[in-house]
């Protein structure tokens, strides 16, 4: 079969858009969009730009909480709907920096010595944001301090945390990141980090920062206990999008990262992005993308493929910010609508080893979003072969693999970046925020609220108190033993018993709670009790 050649090309070049001022170009070429699909796109293109405009100025956005959405003032504060906000905005990064300085200069300390070391305690936007620049921009050989995070209520991975820090607590500056006070996550962590802290005999407030909304439980309790600092977590900042206010800018800043360039690269994003056409606005492409790719239902998955390791986790980023802003059961109208575009990818070519097999065999589900850096190393390049390095070999499998793709019919897009740096990734993170607002508009769904994660923690609670209940009825009766459907039956019926069925199988995987079984061959027959002080006393010895 014949290729032609020139048509590929010419393709090529109308669906490539270079945006020179923030490091940038946008590649559609590999996904067909017809001159009709965009015509029927530019009303709902109008209406989404005049939508964004009214979220910049203030108007209520997450009706769900009666908030506005202001994470596009973070990086340009001048167009905060009140001179309060703006000033509030500014006068929080000048205290980042007087911050840091003071721990750079190791004006401020930790209980041993200087502050070599970054504990960041968060969960969902307030870890993966401050994770995904740790990754992108750190480097062990000059970062400030070296960043550890707890982004779980496992308690095995705090431990593994905590044994890797090893004795250089007391150097390990703490940082607890909560907007209400009581993520329940997030709270665990501060506790066991603390916990730490004083077995070690070391002051935790004298290691602890709260990024915290005003007046929250946290902030309360660390103005009490004389933390080093708090600073602001506003309500019009949503966690998936709140890498540019204290909750991202603090943990790099102190890592050593240029948070002045990141708020740069961002704002020249969002500047571009105003733009109110499709064609000069990357946003409104990657929408358009998005749209037409899934016939705006979300119809395929988007798999992101970085080619440089630094955007490793640009997969788990996006995977909140996407599926979290998308991902609704209702349109605006209140029909239901399931909308949602799944999220998942790594990075290549570690990829060309794994899924890719698929990706162009297998079950066509999934459009591919390649990011490509150009410039491969800080340092001297390394020749592999004559006249080859590593990075001619990565721009090789990045281009073969989108060739492969699309000669099977397979979509892609590449998003192409001069260099990885604190600039490029403001606009990385400026430009999918703006992505995922547009895309919304375009389906008729509210981008900035998630009941499906607030239902998501209203029924963990539903278990906690299910085991409270439980533990307490077992130690009320020492040594008797109990099927589940008996627990069951004593503590509010059937309905319970596949909660308290697991709980049951954890506990005694616990020794310390002093919950046992006779691990029955039927497991629904197996008998659960808590031990008695003779027990106790057997299992000590």
């Amino acid at each position: 079969m014949s290729t032609d050649y020139g048509e590929s090309w010419r393709r090529f070049q109308r669906g490539y858009s270079r945006f020179p001022s923030v490091k940038l170009a946008i590649d559609l070429s590999c996904i067909s969009i017809s001159d009709d699909k965009l015509a029927n796109l530019r009303a709902p293109f109008e209406v989404a730009f005049r939508s964004m405009a009214l979220l910049e100025s203030g108007t209520i956005a997450n009706p769900d909480e009666s908030r506005m959405v202001g994470h596009y003032w973070l990086r340009n504060p001048d167009l905060a709907p009140s001179p309060g906000l703006r000033d509030e905005i500014v006068e929080t990064v000048r205290r980042i920096h007087s911050f840091v300085e003071a721990v750079h200069t190791h004006k401020i300390q930790g209980s041993t010595g200087r502050f070599e070391n970054l504990l960041v305690i968060g969960i969902g936007g307030s870890a993966l944001g401050p994770q995904l620049a740790s990754h992108a921009l750190g480097n062990p050989a000059s970062d400030k301090l070296k960043a550890f995070f707890f982004d779980n209520t496992d308690p095995d991975g705090m431990e593994r945390v905590l044994a890797t820090i090893g004795d250089r607590l007391g150097q390990t500056l703490v940082i607890v990141i909560s907007k209400s006070g009581t993520t329940q996550e997030t709270y665990n962590g501060m506790i066991e980090s603390r916990s730490a802290y004083e077995a070690a005999g070391l002051s935790f407030p004298a290691h602890a920062v709260a990024i915290t909304g005003k007046d929250s439980k946290l902030d309360r309790l660390a103005a009490s206990q004389s933390w080093l600092q708090r600073f602001p977590m506003w309500d019009w900042v949503g966690g998936r999008t709140s890498e540019t206010s204290a909750v991202g800018l603090l943990p790099a800043a102190l890592q050593g990262f240029d948070i002045d360039s990141i708020l740069r690269g961002a704002a020249a994003m969002d500047a571009l992005t105003r733009h109110p056409s499709v064609e000069g606005n990357p946003a409104a492409l990657l929408a358009l993308a998005w749209h037409v790719v899934g016939c705006g239902k979300g119809a395929k998955d988007m798999v992101i493929l970085p080619y440089k390791d630094r955007l490793e986790l640009m997969s788990r980023y996006l995977q909140q910010l996407v599926m979290e802003s998308i991902g609704k059961e209702s349109d605006l109208e209140g029909r239901i609508v399931n909308q949602g575009i799944a999220v998942y990818g790594n990075k290549g070519s570690t990829d060309q080893h794994a899924y890719i097999q698929q990706l162009r065999d297998g079950l066509h589900n999934f459009f591919v979003t390649f990011i490509e850096v150009l410039r491969d190393r800080s340092g001297a390049d390394v020749w592999v072969s004559e006249g080859t390095t590593s990075g001619d070999y990565l721009q090789g499998f990045y281009l073969g693999t989108r060739a492969a793709l699309n000669g099977n019919g397979r979509e892609s897009l590449t998003l192409t970046l001069d260099e990885v740096s604190p600039f490029t990734l403001g606009v990385l993170i400026a430009l999918f925020e703006r992505a995922v607002g547009f895309y919304a508009s375009l389906v008729g769904i509210n981008a900035y609220h998630q009941p499906g994660v607030e239902a998501g923690k209203r029924a963990a609670q539903i278990v906690i108190e299910k085991q409270r209940q439980l533990f307490t009825f077992l130690r009320a009766h020492l040594g008797a033993r109990y099927t589940v459907e008996d627990l069951a039956q004593h503590l509010g019926g059937l309905d319970s018993a596949e909660i308290l069925f697991k709980v049951c199988q954890r506990l005694v995987q616990n020794p310390a709670r002093g919950i046992r079984s006779n691990c029955a061959l039927n497991p629904f027959a197996t008998l659960y009790w808590a031990e008695t002080e003779s027990e106790v006393s057997k299992t000590s010895q």
